[in-house]
């Protein structure tokens, strides 16, 4: 009598696994950006104010200036709904291609040596760095409409208005005077910003965790002190780490994130928010001299924007730059950042550790 054969344990579907990822991706998203709004928001307002005549001395004082404006909640999480949208869309989106950019990865290098805990290939760290670069040019495409829309909710409300404009009507001023590719304006920021940013975010963090993973087995074993033995080696890619290692690994890979490309962000925010106040009238002061400058309300004594116009040109992401180093220098690249890192650190440690523990729960 022939015994009937025992079914294969056969690993989770592509669908599955995708679902997982939009779904876990897109929770951890919008709990990070809840966390880390305000301060985004007082990011963009300092990259976004006139370099002539600022508004803001530094951080605090766009604190302090906002919330005495308009209160706590519409002076730092004034259009939060969108970003949450978007960051939903940005961490799913990264998180599943990430995946992706890994097994296509994995079946290019087949020959390599086996992890025997989970049956695929191993990958290196700069694979890993690679497939998180390729996760972040991917997931620009999608980010940068909304991170338009984002930014120019953001920039402070002309005197004497009390609500400024929604994302629909930004939407709809886009589409009308500059069609569908108005929505990619600021495109190559973005995608230098992700593709790097994101090779920083999930080297980082693979890196942290590797070491904390290596940490833990050495400690765990009967002698610290002797080699590694392959099997041990080898198991190591699949051990759960402990909370506090993973929000570890998590603020260390948010630092990297925003620190290392942080000058693209800023030449981005500034021409995405170019336009501004354009309907807005300029008040009667000095005018500045710098074409980015436009890109600020008309509180800050701004020009009144040409882009409303069909056919106007806009400022392209090497010339913003160049006007920027010119006027500011490095100082004016890296304004912001120091906010920026602080609050990424626990939003980013926050988004790793639900996403982890999520696919840890549900398997």
């Amino acid at each position: 009598m022939m015994e009937e054969p025992i079914a294969p344990n056969n690993p989770p579907s592509q669908s599955t696994e995708a679902m997982k990822d939009v779904a876990f991706g897109s929770l951890a998203g919008s709990i990070g950006k809840i966390i880390e709004y305000p301060f985004d928001t007082v990011k963009v307002r300092l990259q976004s104010q006139s370099l002539s005549l600022p508004i803001y001395s530094g951080p605090l004082d766009c604190f302090r200036q906002s919330i005495r404006a308009d209160g706590v909640f519409r002076g730092l999480y004034r259009g939060i709904s969108a970003p949450i949208v978007g960051a939903a869309i940005e961490t799913s989106s990264l998180f599943f291609s990430y995946r992706i950019a890994q097994d296509v990865w994995r079946s290019a290098i087949s020959k390599t040596k086996h992890d025997t805990a989970v049956g695929r290939p191993d990958l290196s760290m700069p694979a890993l760095t690679a497939c998180g670069a390729i996760s972040g040019a991917f997931t620009s495409l999608l980010l940068t409409p909304i991170e338009l829309v984002k930014c120019q909710m953001q920039v402070p409300l002309e005197a004497g208005s009390s609500r400024g404009p929604g994302p629909l009507s930004i939407i709809g001023k886009v589409f009308r005077h500059h069609g569908i590719l108005g929505f990619w304006h600021g495109q190559l920021g973005t995608l230098i910003r992700e593709t790097g940013g994101s090779a920083a975010w999930f080297g980082s963090y693979e890196g942290t965790s590797a070491m904390f993973r290596r940490y833990n087995t050495a400690r765990d074993r009967p002698h610290p002190s002797s080699i590694l033995t392959p099997g041990e080696f080898e198991r190591q890619s699949s051990l759960q780490l402990p909370i506090y290692q993973q929000l570890l690994a998590g603020a260390s890979a948010g630092v990297m994130y925003n620190f290392v490309f942080f000058p693209a962000d800023t030449i981005k925010s500034r021409m995405q928010t170019e336009d501004v106040g354009s309907s807005r009238p300029a008040l009667p002061r000095p005018l500045a001299k710098s074409p980015i400058t436009i890109s600020t309300s008309s509180a800050q004594g701004i020009k009144p924007s040409l882009l409303d116009t069909p056919g106007s040109s806009r400022q392209t992401f090497w010339g913003a730059g160049k006007a920027l180093w010119k006027q500011q220098g490095l100082a004016g690249m890296y304004r912001g950042c120091g906010i920026t890192v602080a609050r990424s650190a626990p939003s980013s440690a926050f988004i790793f550790a639900i996403y982890e523990g999520l696919k840890g729960w549900w398997g």
